[in-house]
């Protein structure tokens, strides 16, 4: 049985949050869309805000604070409140 090293799943968690990042960053185009009067769905960046509140709060109150999960979340807060609110 082959398991990852504590190096391996830290590099492995910190890839995670940049991709995470990134796909929050994705909102900007549809934030900058509702601005502009083309107004999408709020239900999906609704739905993903809260996921990710969730997990900040998790990673928050772990025994060990999980910087990872944090800041992979943080931004999912921020841009799907934020188009979620100018998709209204």
């Amino acid at each position: 049985e082959r398991k990852m090293t504590e190096k391996q799943a830290k590099i492995i968690g910190w890839i995670g949050t940049t991709l995470a990042i990134l796909m929050y960053v994705s909102y900007i185009p549809q934030i900058i869309g509702n601005l502009n009067g083309n107004k999408t769905s709020f239900i999906q960046p609704l739905v993903a805000s809260i996921n990710c509140t969730i997990w900040v709060v998790y990673g928050l109150f772990k025994k060990e604070k999980d910087l990872p999960i944090i800041f992979a979340n943080l931004p999912g807060i921020i841009f799907g409140l934020t188009a979620t609110i100018t998709a209204l």
